[in-house]
């Protein structure tokens, strides 16, 4: 007569592992508890200890939040300056219509620029 397999989830294999580890409770205990074979049991410490620096690492979830949040500011910064330069620009050459239609020494104008002399 055979059992039904528990299957554990990460979080039940956590406990368990911690009773064995922190609470200091044998592993012949835990699998007569839980129907445990030591093997399996064993199995998970093994990988928890291959596994643990995860633990610890920062989510990647989180680095790509902040580039992409760096990446939206910089692309604002950037179309502030863009509107910026245009608003300069459109002022420039407002200011050289303006200088040739008044035919400035630079400019000459529509009269050709020579000028009489000052009295």
């Amino acid at each position: 007569m055979s059992r039904e397999r528990k299957n554990y989830t990460p979080e039940e294999k956590v406990v368990v592992l911690k009773r064995h580890l922190v609470d200091k409770v044998p592993v012949s205990d835990l699998g007569d508890e839980l129907g445990l074979n030591p093997n399996v049991f064993y199995g998970w410490q093994k990988e928890l200890f291959e596994n643990g620096a995860a633990a610890f690492q920062k989510p990647r979830g989180c680095q790509a939040d902040r580039r992409y949040q760096k990446i939206e500011r910089l692309e604002a910064k950037l179309a502030q300056k863009n509107e910026v330069l245009a608003e300069l620009m459109q002022e420039h050459v407002q200011l050289l219509k303006n200088e040739r239609a008044m035919g400035s020494p630079r400019h000459p104008g529509p009269g050709g620029g020579v000028r009489g002399p000052l009295v």
